[in-house]
């Protein structure tokens, strides 16, 4: 009994995998739009704006990063982070978590604030965080998780349908015990992985249904050149200092050097000197 639904058990599982892996042999080689909820697909533009009919249809699901540079004076850097936290938190613009924040202050302050935002609420965002000031520079970029997301899908297909499967052979009286424990620990394997599968699942719908900013916030070219030109004369006397001090450590290490090549010199011109004396001595 127990080998022949060992063996029966194996091959229901063989033939589960056969179909997991055709139907992923056939979505790799047809070149055809991954079929998705229509929630899924709008919204997807820069802007957050749907495609228009007369568009063809890519079947791409993007994943949108933002990343922002604004320059403004140094004293009001600060209040401008706040004021966009604080816009974010209150959902001013839609939806929206603030997902890290860091600031810094001295003569060079700065901060940088990351959110994760509703499509419809990116622009009006950073038009808040730029408002009257130089956005000195601004880049896009977009992952497209159409493959990953069919990948995934099919992974949970194929899971749940070996989990039933699975299931039908536990409801079975005449199991064993060794067939029991078998089945029970095939069957919380399979429910990890698929909770695994779902929990991926809903990142990749959160990063395609949310767009992720950054905002850094640095001070003006005028203030930054004039922070250089003070940071200059601040360290000109390190610096200076740090001449000094090479310059006595050379001395320090060349000094002994030139003493006992000096006094070598001078054994040697004392030699030579003594050898003409002694050939002049022979001479005459």
């Amino acid at each position: 009994m127990g080998y022949g639904f060992a063996k029966r058990l194996l091959a229901a599982t063989l033939a589960l995998g056969v179909l997991g892996g055709c139907g992923k042999h056939n979505a790799a080689t047809m070149e055809e739009p991954v079929a998705v909820p229509t929630a899924a697909l709008v919204k997807r533009g820069a802007g957050g704006t749907a495609p228009s009919p007369d568009k063809a249809d890519l079947g791409v699901l993007l994943a949108y990063e933002h990343r922002v540079q604004i320059r403004l004076p140094g004293e009001r850097i600060a209040a401008q982070a706040a004021a966009v936290q604080a816009a974010c938190n209150a959902a001013k613009f839609g939806a929206c978590a603030v997902l890290g924040m860091n600031q810094s202050g001295g003569d060079e302050p700065s901060a940088m604030v990351q959110v994760r935002i509703v499509p419809d609420g990116v622009e009006p965002l950073i038009g808040l965080a730029g408002k009257g000031e130089e956005i000195s520079e601004r880049s896009i970029q977009a992952d497209d998780l159409a493959t990953a997301v069919r990948n995934n899908a099919m992974l949970q297909d194929r899971l749940q349908k070996e989990h039933a499967r699975l299931l039908e052979f536990q409801d079975r009286k005449d199991l064993k015990v060794a067939d029991v424990l078998t089945l029970s620990n095939r069957i919380a394997e399979i429910e990890s992985q698929l909770q695994g599968a779902q929990q991926e699942a809903a990142q990749q719908q959160r990063r395609i249904s949310t767009q992720l900013v950054t905002l850094n916030f640095q001070t003006t070219r005028g203030q930054e050149s004039r922070s250089e030109i003070g940071d200059a004369f601040r360290d000109f006397g390190g610096i200076v200092a740090t001449v000094i001090a090479f310059l006595i450590r050379a001395i320090a290490v060349l000094l002994p050097v030139s003493v006992a090549l000096a006094a070598l010199g001078w054994v040697l011109l004392r030699l030579r000197r003594a050898r003409r004396a002694r050939r002049a001595a022979r001479g005459a």
